[in-house]
């Protein structure tokens, strides 16, 4: 997205990517439909990105989702929007769209060079490249630095930037794993039992949060994007206190006081199974995570309601930031100026995951990256035109 406003300019560019090919976290992406946005107030869509909002805010305010959307139609791709406003390709794959902006970058100028791996600056702060031909120093008039953060190392968002950030004096947050899995230690029988069964039409609580959602059981946990959006709060818990209780409403359209009443029907000889499938319609893997996780409160029915109505489940760590979608950590924005320019290198600017902020999926981090790399990509050009 630098590239693109940089070229809308005028203004050639020289892309180097450390992959074979480019793309590939956009294309890994795709693999669940390519969400790129969330249609929703501009406003409203900043609240999801907490302490790190006035670090995006001005790049989101002028790359907001329906501008987005009318980016990816001018490339062809048409969009709509799906449950809980994401915001989709109807082709639900990324390829197309990718290839279609590489294509048109192309032609205005954009050159491209795999397999370029940066490898930080020389003493007369040219820009040192490991290659197949070996090691190239290139000298730049402007630099955007969009070099990823700590997941998917195998898409090439390695960190392996950072000690030479760091070596410039630059000062980086370390990275840990944002939109995560969080282990639990199930018991053998319920995660053979019930791995990768969702758990759908909950409510998903941590630190008086509240958020209507969907999890995933995993032989080591859970994942799924409902834990996503609390993992800032349970890995901080963690890290605090060794563990963290995320809590789940099993029933959150019905209050406590119905729940009570429903299971308080004569059970007679009746199953707990039974009773709870036919009382308040549980079963399956909701009524075993009652069973794990609450076993003691089973016989009385207000400790079973209070369990159904708020089931704590004991998080041990977080999986680790290879398996994550994203990454929380980078360079500060303190280090920046408004246009993402380091103060203490100027011509260099850094964008995209490399900068300490998280956000939760739904389209807030597609959104959020292209916002950065346009902003990024506008100062570069008015730094370029003002020397």
């Amino acid at each position: 997205m630098a590239a693109e406003a940089l070229t809308r300019r005028g203004i050639a560019v020289d892309l180097y990517d450390s992959m074979p090919s480019l793309g590939r976290k956009f294309l890994m992406a795709g693999k669940s439909g390519l969400n790129l946005t969330h249609a929703e107030p501009v406003d409203k869509l900043l609240s999801h990105f907490g302490d790190a909002r006035p670090g995006l805010e001005n790049a989101i305010e002028h790359f907001p989702p329906k501008a987005v959307r009318e980016w990816a139609a001018e490339l062809g791709t048409k969009t709509f929007v799906g449950t809980s406003g994401h915001v989709f390709p109807k082709s639900m794959k990324a390829a197309p769209l990718l290839r279609a902006w590489i294509r048109e970058l192309k032609t205005r100028g954009m050159s491209v060079h795999v397999r370029h791996k940066w490898r930080g600056w020389d003493d007369a702060d040219a820009l040192i490249f490991e290659s197949p031909e070996g090691q190239k120093t290139i000298k730049a008039d402007a630099t955007i630095l969009a070099l990823g953060g700590a997941s998917w190392p195998q898409l090439g968002s390695d960190a392996s930037w950072v000690p030479f950030v760091k070596q410039a004096g630059i000062d980086v947050q370390p990275f840990e794993p944002a939109n995560c899995g969080f282990n639990v230690a199930w018991s053998d029988h319920f995660k053979e039992r019930f791995a990768g069964e969702p758990v759908k039409a909950v409510a998903l609580t941590t630190d008086d949060v509240r958020l209507n959602g969907e999890c995933v059981v995993t032989e080591y946990g859970l994942e799924g994007s409902g834990v996503y959006q609390h993992a800032r709060a349970l890995r901080e818990a963690i890290e605090e206190k060794g563990e963290a209780i995320l809590r789940l409403d099993l029933m959150p359209d019905v209050s406590l006081d119905k729940v009570i009443t429903r299971l308080s029907r004569p059970r007679g000889s009746k199953s707990f199974s039974t009773h709870l499938k036919k009382t308040v319609f549980l079963s399956g893997v909701k009524a075993n995570l009652i069973r794990e996780c609450a076993p003691d409160r089973l016989d009385d029915v207000e400790s079973l309601a209070g369990a159904i109505k708020s089931l704590p489940i004991k998080l041990t760590s977080a999986r680790p930031i290879e398996e994550a979608i994203s990454s929380s950590g980078g360079i500060a924005f303190e280090a920046l100026d408004e246009g993402f320019m380091l103060t203490s290198k100027p011509g260099t600017f850094c964008t995209g995951e490399m900068l300490n902020w998280e956000a939760p999926t739904g389209g807030y981090l597609l959104n959020a990256c292209m916002a950065l790399g346009r902003s990024a990509g506008v100062a570069a050009a008015s730094y370029l035109k003002s020397r």
